[in-house]
């Protein structure tokens, strides 16, 4: 196996910034403020920029254990696709088609308007406007193309998702095998440390305080209690997705899904003529333990996916540090999509986690009678997601009623993950059904296989 020339780190997006940021004051002792939001990740940071926007005398307070952007927000694939990556159908079964109908609307939104507040505040996060490109390079994989396609197009985006051919795909990017792939348009690449880096300064210029280096050791209704002192608020907004299960109380309430990823050194001239990718699509493939691919400011190829897919108990990576396996599992995707590529040096292998409810569904709420609120559980759509999260927590935060806070996704609750080993046995297994549907799809060339079938359907997908 190629060795990567860096390993963990948090993330390669920090090197790519001059490495890891110094981490602001913690909390200086006990506080009382209006809003308390635990996590400084892109949720808690939007949340807090649509607070304070609204409401410019609120008194907010970020409290992070680590630094802003430490967990996914810094250390994800850079897609900004305002896409809705749940099941449709199991929000539509409490609210009705209509308001899931507005759900579908609301994300397609989120694009633009994390480029909007990027260029009003100065934040150059190299985000790029470009489409969304998913392949087929089997006919199991095709059959789920032409499945999510008409999926995608009967719940609202028929005028950003179509279907292509063979050629037209190969012509954007050239993956041996390519049998067809599905566009989204209306999306971008982003340097996700970069925009997460460049939000908290937006909110700290905002006058919120952002306390690193904090710990919540408890939360309680109007008090979140860190190591550094109590901070006494009238709501407190729980934004640390898949670090949820870290919090006292919560180790089942959001499992924390392990996601990879590694970088090339930036790639010659030559290289990209035969692979192309000129349009810097964000790129990704219909096996059923997918992979997310971009194309970097600096030329270098990112791929992410699933290796070990969690930790028993709930436990989390040491600051991104990936397991050898995961590498080599990575390695192997980037050197069957892009064969130019395999001499080109591995500069890079990170991990982090991602929060997935039971229902791998998203949610985001605020229960009136503590004044706790959440948001997260996003399966991996984070980068835009996250926008749309922020600006309803703000709003349920200062108790309006807005076309936001009435969208199916607003306080509903989920049942909690399985206990120990119950947990850790089932998404073992589902990963292993999955991985193994890919191997005979791959080896038998045929359709989707009944393994395939029970993953995906373990996973709601």
């Amino acid at each position: 196996m190629q060795a990567p020339n860096h390993v963990g780190e948090v993330s390669f997006w920090y090197r790519d910034i001059g490495g890891l940021p110094a981490k602001r004051p913690a909390l200086p002792g006990d506080r009382q403020v209006d809003v308390c939001i635990v996590g400084a990740g892109y949720t808690g940071l939007w949340t807090a920029y649509y607070l304070k926007k609204a409401d410019p005398g609120l008194n907010v307070l970020i409290v992070e254990k680590e630094f802003a952007g430490f967990g996914a927000s810094g250390r994800n694939g850079g897609w900004l696709t305002g896409g809705f990556a749940w099941t449709q159908e199991r929000y539509a079964a409490d609210r009705g088609e209509g308001p899931v109908r507005d759900m579908v609307n609301a994300m397609n939104g989120t694009v633009d308007e994390v480029i909007r507040v990027a260029n009003a505040e100065g934040i150059d996060a190299d985000i790029r406007r470009t489409d969304e490109l998913m392949v087929a390079t089997n006919p199991a994989q095709m059959a789920r193309l032409s499945q999510e396609v008409a999926h995608r197009r009967q719940w609202g985006e028929d005028e950003r998702v179509y279907q292509i051919g063979a050629q037209d795909a190969k012509d954007r990017v050239n993956i041996p095998g390519t049998l067809g792939g599905m566009i989204v348009s209306g999306v971008a690449r982003v340097q996700p440390a970069k925009l997460v880096r460049g939000l908290a300064a937006a909110v700290e210029a905002l006058g919120v305080t952002i306390a690193e280096g904090t710990e919540v050791i408890a939360m309680a209704p109007g008090l979140v209690t860190t190591r550094h002192g109590r901070v006494r608020a009238t709501k407190i907004l729980r934004c640390t997705e898949g670090f949820t299960a870290t919090l006292p109380g919560l180790k089942r309430e959001w499992l924390p899904l392990n996601s990879a990823q590694i970088v090339t050194a930036p790639l010659p001239p030559e290289v990209w003529d035969k692979i192309g990718w000129h349009g810097h699509e964000i790129l990704g493939d219909f096996m059923n333990a997918y992979c997310y691919c971009q194309r970097t400011r600096e030329g270098r190829i990112a791929v992410g996916g699933r290796g070990l897919p969690y930790r028993f108990g709930s436990a989390v990576d040491a600051a991104g540090t990936p397991d050898p396996e995961t590498i080599r599992r990575l390695i192997s995707i980037l050197h069957r999509h892009f064969p130019a590529a395999r001499d080109v040096a591995i500069d890079h292998a990170w991990c982090g986690v991602l929060g997935v409810p039971r229902d791998w569904c998203a949610t985001v709420g605020l229960d009136a009678t503590t004044g706790i609120g959440w948001a997260g559980g996003y399966v991996g759509v984070g980068v835009s997601t996250s926008n749309l999260a922020g600006r309803t927590l703000a709003d349920l935060a200062r108790d309006q009623t807005t076309d936001l806070t009435e969208l199916p996704w607003v306080n509903r609750k989920v049942r909690k993950w399985e206990p120990e080993p119950f947990r850790w046995l089932g998404v073992q297994g589902m990963y292993a059904l999955l991985n193994a549907a890919d191997r005979s799809e791959m080896r038998h060339k045929t359709g989707p296989s009944r393994l395939a079938a029970i993953g995906n359907w373990l996973t709601g997908r």
